[in-house]
């Protein structure tokens, strides 16, 4: 059904006592006001003389998901509104709307960067989304986006696989950004639902002994710089979550640390070791961080470029030449848990993983039950 077909629901921001809400705007229609009484908690308010609900992530997206084919989503009042619980990113994505580019360059359309923010994409995904979208509408710069059939998508993507040498991750993620424009933002279900995707290559997570870890540890001076080595793996923390951790989240009276919308928007609960509890409190006697916990210049968020060259720095100290990232920390915490006879229900619930099945990836790395078995060369008697 073409939008202009459909009627429209126009999202506005509410403030009811004192609660952030999602106000709906519509013309009387039967069906959108049985598609509105599904929502959970649903009021209607005499004063905005508009049906409401409370004001969450979820809530967003199944209002999205609801009216799918419904009706006609307008949420450009609900995302330029100051009230607006995401303006960080939606300030962040319009720097793609006034960026200066050349008169011949296709940029994304205005409706798929409302639709991300709708959809309360995370930053780092959307701006993949957006440049990976302009990167396919400019190699089809003389095509009309709505001609596009499969067969000419499926050539298009055998070229990046053949003659571009793109991963699979990069051909998936283009994959998902052109359905998510013909399929969420021109709501037309399943227009490339047939399209093949690369077969995906299960690579085992890279991890290091830890001996290695204590190596690292023991070779950043810094106290600052071995808070943050040490927070990266004894709570298995990836990059990102670390750089937005505040003071608040580090609670010593339960010994948790609380990661607030992590990935998938997931907030979760997990360790924080008496150690590196002793050592934070060093740390903030003399860097007094105001808001994040690791701080750069003028209180900003510290950079992720910065904790790789911590860790980059270490390991050169400590004598490894293996590339450490990160996210090795993160896989070697999940790791030598398990190997220690951590359930790995538990592991799942520090790490934030949805299913157990992601995490069973790290039963191929644990070497203890490796361990303990005798290899057959053994019983020879070789001299």
């Amino acid at each position: 059904m073409n939008h202009s077909q459909l009627q429209v629901v126009t999202l506005k921001h509410l403030l009811i006592n004192n609660s952030k809400q999602i106000g709906l705007q519509f013309y009387p229609n039967r069906i959108i006001q049985l598609v509105i009484k599904d929502l959970p908690n649903v009021k209607w308010s005499k004063a905005f003389n508009m049906a409401y609900v409370v004001n969450t992530k979820q809530n967003l997206d199944l209002i999205f998901k609801n009216f799918k084919g419904v009706a006609w989503i307008n949420s450009n009042h609900f995302f330029n509104a100051k009230t607006n619980s995401n303006t960080n990113k939606s300030i962040s994505l319009d720097k793609f709307r006034k960026r200066q580019l050349p008169d011949d360059y296709r940029v994304c359309p205005d409706n798929y960067l409302r639709a991300l923010e709708l959809k309360q994409y995370a930053l780092n995904t959307s701006k993949s989304y957006i440049m990976l979208f302009e990167k396919f509408i400019n190699d089809f710069r003389d095509t009309e986006l709505l001609s596009i059939d499969e067969e000419q998508i499926r050539n298009y993507l055998q070229q990046l696989i053949i003659n571009d040498n793109k991963s699979t991750p990069y051909v998936n993620l283009m994959i998902n950004c052109i359905k998510f424009y013909y399929e969420t933002v021109l709501n037309m279900p399943n227009r490339f639902y047939s399209i093949e995707r690369p077969v995906k290559k299960e690579k085992l997570p890279k991890v290091i002994s830890l001996e290695e870890v204590s190596s690292i540890i023991s070779h950043t001076n810094n106290i600052k710089h071995k808070c943050i080595i040490s927070l990266l793996y004894s709570a298995g923390l990836r990059r990102s979550e670390l750089i937005n951790l505040k003071l608040e989240d580090i609670d010593s009276k339960r010994m948790v640390i609380h990661v607030i919308n992590a990935k998938g928007g997931k907030d979760r609960l997990t360790i924080l070791s008496k150690s590196v509890l002793d050592n934070l409190r060093l740390y903030f006697k003399v860097w007094r961080p105001k808001t994040y916990l690791f701080e750069g210049l003028k209180g900003k968020k510290y950079s992720g470029s910065s904790i790789s060259r911590i860790l980059h720095r270490s390991c050169a100290l400590a004598k490894i030449k293996r590339n450490v990232t990160p996210h090795m920390l993160r896989h070697s915490f999940a790791t030598h848990l398990l190997e220690n006879g951590t359930d790995i229900r538990y592991i799942q619930t520090l790490l934030g993983h949805g299913s157990t099945k992601t995490t069973e990836i790290y039963t191929r790395v644990a070497i203890n039950s490796i361990k303990a078995i005798k290899s057959p060369i053994e019983l020879l008697d070789l001299k």
